[in-house]
């Protein structure tokens, strides 16, 4: 290959990734900082949101942040922990939002029947919303699946990983590679999963993440937010805990051309509980990030605290 064509590829490449992609070196990610010490959502009322309102996907329809989070009442007994549904907020800086009155998504089928629709993800792909979330019948999880065109009416496709009894934490790639589309999940180890069509998908039953003994994410690792393409590769943020219970946030990196390779990931967490509400709630000491949208020069990540507020942190894209 002659230096004039490497040169027009290598233009092409860099101009690919400014459409499609985040301008986000992997050392970057040390710079995650939170944008306020307070919540930036929190349950409110008698209804599906009295409980707990935690772990949101996040999406940007033009200058807009919708936040779509796990919304939990007070119905259950004895050791039921309430039932969820997927809520809907809207923001136009990030911070302040407003809530959508009624769930968006409800637990209808008997799999998501008494523990409902927990932990979505959501993104684009050619004008279709695609979200996953986590049925949950009271002691089966499963990831599945719903797409929308408004955001507003969604179609769900049930159950999308037959080869495994449980299933949890499905953040799709969000653009085909080689001709196929990409998904990490799993909440123990991550592992990667194919599909064509958004629906079906086929399972590599070869972890691709795993906890590590020394480290912060010694007991698990799952998968956050979708991954993002940057001008390394695909970056996943991830959610882990160790033996202590504790809950942070990690970041690895895959090989664009093979999405179960791994190139490299964090070797300290990037956001740890140290706030009173990250450190006290439903469940102690969690920070689960879930939400990721690129805004006004920054990378917004939004996370559950204590499985029962909402925060925001951020990268500055522009440095």
């Amino acid at each position: 290959m002659n230096s004039k064509r490497a040169i027009l590829l290598l233009l092409f490449f860099a101009f690919s990734l400014s459409l499609f992609g985040v301008n986000l070196y992997f050392d970057k990610v040390y710079e995650l900082k939170r944008l306020t010490d307070y919540p930036v959502l929190l349950p409110e009322g008698i209804g599906f949101q009295s409980k707990a309102t935690f772990n949101p996907a996040a999406i940007r329809v033009d200058d807009e942040i919708y936040l779509f989070y796990r919304a939990e009442d007070w119905t259950g007994h004895n050791s039921w922990n309430g039932t969820s549904s997927i809520g809907l907020a809207k923001s136009e800086d990030g911070l302040n939002f407003v809530k959508e009155s009624e769930p968006i998504i409800k637990p209808e089928p008997p799999y998501e029947i008494p523990g409902g629709c927990e932990d979505p993800r959501i993104v684009e792909i050619d004008g279709l919303y695609i979200m996953t979330y986590t049925a949950y019948d009271g002691s089966q999880a499963r990831l599945c699946l719903a797409y929308s065109k408004d955001l507003k009416e969604w179609t769900k496709v049930g159950p999308i990983i037959k080869s495994f009894r449980w299933s949890k934490s499905g953040a799709i790639v969000p653009q085909k590679i080689n001709g196929k589309y990409y998904m990490y999940f799993g909440d123990s180890q991550i592992y990667i999963a194919t599909s064509s069509d958004l629906k079906n998908w086929n399972v590599n039953p070869h972890a691709v993440l795993r906890p590590r003994p020394d480290k912060f994410d010694a007991r698990l690792v799952e998968p956050g937010p979708p991954p993002l393409i940057t001008p390394e590769g695909i970056l996943l943020f991830y959610n882990s805990a160790d033996y202590s219970g504790i809950y942070r946030v990690g970041a690895a990196l895959f090989d664009l051309n093979k999405p179960d390779r791994l190139l490299k990931r964090t070797d300290k967490p990037l956001l740890e509980p140290e706030l009173s509400w990250e450190k006290y709630g439903q469940v102690p000491n969690v920070v689960f990030v879930e939400g990721a949208v690129e805004y006004n020069g920054k990378l917004l990540l939004y996370y559950g605290a204590a499985d029962l507020y909402i925060g925001v942190a951020a990268i500055d894209l522009a440095n």
